[in-house]
């Protein structure tokens, strides 16, 4: 299949990669070339200097960029060169407002949108185990399922387009929760004289157990935060999340008062350090 894919950060580089090496015939757009000419270097495809070059022909157009005025731009862009019956996939974490704003505008040129945001992170994409949570119609999502396929360990339809983005911000919420759930244990346990191996060893099997424990409890122990999801983006989602709050009424407490301690984290120079950083202002690293 004639594919194309705009964006190719941390997660998109390594996404593009899968559907090349699955056998699609792969265009690559980015804004800075020289990325872009690495990926064709690494996996083969081409890259185009422009996103209507890149759309140009592609059957399926995927975008993985930065929030909703990237996504209304590469859209924009994108769709005059789509023939109807094209579907674009936009895996940006951005807002349900932006996602049905582009499936109408696409619905309008005879091309379908899918919003179908990621969770899995930088390690996710390179080992293609990313779950997909979408929004849009059931005949374009059963169209692009074999197409992401390569990259995915799950996937599910939500409903229409705008789910799959509240979806990710029901994603972000937990994932917030439970890291600075893990930060005040793990700054309690050495507190109280405790070693934060031991204290893993002894809970991490029991209803304490999550995904961040096992991945990140002997890093945060560390202070070690190079791994992936950055404060930055963190802040960009929980905004969003804050902000779909603001109008549908939801109460979110904790999630503002952790987007708090992630500006806080910010201040100590953590801007790029990963989420599991929340543990630093309560464990200043050395």
């Amino acid at each position: 299949m004639k594919v194309a894919f705009a964006g190719l950060g941390v997660m998109g580089f390594p996404m593009a990669g899968h559907l090349a090496r699955a056998g699609h015939e792969v265009t690559v757009y980015n804004r800075s070339p020289d990325k872009a000419a690495r990926w064709v270097e690494t996996y083969g495809g081409r890259s185009a200097p422009t996103v209507a070059e890149a759309a140009s022909g592609a059957e399926v157009f995927l975008l993985c960029v930065g929030a909703d005025d990237d996504v209304r731009q590469v859209v924009g862009e994108a769709l005059p060169a789509l023939a109807p019956g094209a579907i674009i996939v936009d895996h940006t974490t951005a807002s349900a407002a932006v996602a049905r704003e582009m499936a109408a505008k696409a619905a309008e040129r005879s091309v379908g949108f899918v919003d179908a945001p990621v969770s899995g992170g930088q390690a996710g994409a390179e080992n293609g185990q990313l779950t997909i949570m979408c929004g849009g119609a059931a005949e374009a999502f059963a169209r692009i399922q074999p197409v992401v396929g390569p990259y995915t360990k799950a996937i599910r339809l939500m409903g229409e387009a705008g789910a799959g983005q509240l979806t990710k911000m029901c994603n972000q919420i937990c994932i917030a929760g439970v890291v600075q759930g893990l930060a005040e244990a793990l700054h309690f346990a050495k507190r109280a004289g405790l070693e934060p191996q031991d204290v893993y060893e002894a809970i991490s099997k029991g209803a304490a157990q999550s995904w961040q424990m096992d991945n990140r409890w002997k890093t945060m122990a560390e202070g070690k935060f190079d791994f992936g999801f950055a404060v930055d983006w963190m802040r960009k989602d929980l905004g969003l999340v804050l902000e779909e709050a603001g109008r549908n009424g939801a109460k979110l407490d904790m999630t503002a008062l952790v987007d708090g301690f992630y500006g806080e984290v910010q201040a100590l120079g953590g801007s790029r350090w990963d989420t599991s950083s929340l543990v630093a202002r309560l464990e200043p690293p050395r």
